[in-house]
């Protein structure tokens, strides 16, 4: 069973940034594609940003292209997403994924990014 736990989001003004860490427990990481995902109230939860298990591939959500990069540091265990150039259409609780060579995917708990002045 594998576990996850996001952090840093948090309150910033438009224009800032904030970097979103994924710490994933319980399985081979190395070997599972992760993703984040955010859901905005009313909305249907939506992809992000993906990134292979080799971080050899990415995608990237074209409302964030150019602003956020989706990285991974398998020695940690840890997907990252740096987000830059911030909007207010950025809000959202933003949530960690990972699928199994399998395919089975796992979700974290969520963590609330809100773009205020």
């Amino acid at each position: 069973q594998v576990q996850l736990v996001e952090s840093g989001g948090g309150l910033v003004q438009p224009g800032g940034s904030l970097r979103l860490s994924c710490a994933a427990s319980g399985g081979t990481f190395s070997m599972y594609a992760m993703g984040w995902y955010r859901q905005a109230p009313g909305k249907q939860r939506a992809m992000v940003a993906t990134i292979s298990s080799l971080s050899s591939t990415t995608n990237y959500a074209h409302s964030v292209k150019g602003r956020f990069t989706i990285s991974r540091d398998n020695a940690k265990n840890t997907v990252y997403l740096q987000m830059n150039s911030l909007k207010p259409e950025d809000t959202a609780v933003y949530y960690c994924n990972a699928v199994s060579p399998s395919g089975r995917g796992y979700w974290g708990q969520g963590t609330q990014v809100t773009v205020s002045s």
